[in-house]
């Protein structure tokens, strides 16, 4: 059995998700679908001009994974302006947020998804987890329940 997918950090959401050549009739457009992560991937290498390797580490991913995101997402660009498709960008496995975690019953600390509803730890399957995130984000706007953060007033 395959491990679940990691959600993969995006740190930019487009304004516009949805390209489509000029002069074809709709009834007739084929349509490629771009994940926001593969987005993400293209818009750290080609555009930042970062390494792989420090845009697997923005996206926190394995550099392999970062590799293939690209690869697949310059795939389909690819084939939408040979073939005249229509981009539409939407869905994939990402968050905006990665919080760092500890379990307050075997002290194990691990990296998880902000958005998840349910946090157990993945060592002893407890559900004590706070979030120990010193990012500007968990200070600012976490409300979990589970985050042990103060919230600051500005």
């Amino acid at each position: 059995m395959p491990r679940p997918t990691k959600p993969r950090k995006i740190a930019f959401m487009p304004e516009n998700r949805y390209f489509i050549p000029i002069g074809k009739p709709k009834c007739h457009l084929e349509e490629i679908q771009l994940k926001l992560e593969e987005v993400e991937a293209m818009r750290l290498k080609d555009i930042e001009k970062l390494s792989q390797e420090e845009c697997a580490e923005k996206m926190h991913v394995s550099r392999q994974t970062f590799q293939l995101i690209i690869d697949e997402a310059r795939r389909k660009v690819a084939q939408a302006l040979t073939e005249g498709k229509a981009i539409n960008i939407q869905g994939g496995n990402y968050t905006l947020n990665i919080c760092k975690y500890v379990c307050k019953d075997c002290g194990y600390e691990f990296n998880e998804a902000y958005e998840k509803e349910i946090h157990l730890c993945p060592k002893c399957k407890s559900e004590e987890v706070v979030c120990i995130n010193e990012g500007r984000f968990c200070i600012r706007g976490c409300r979990k329940p589970w985050c042990n953060k103060v919230k600051v007033d500005e």
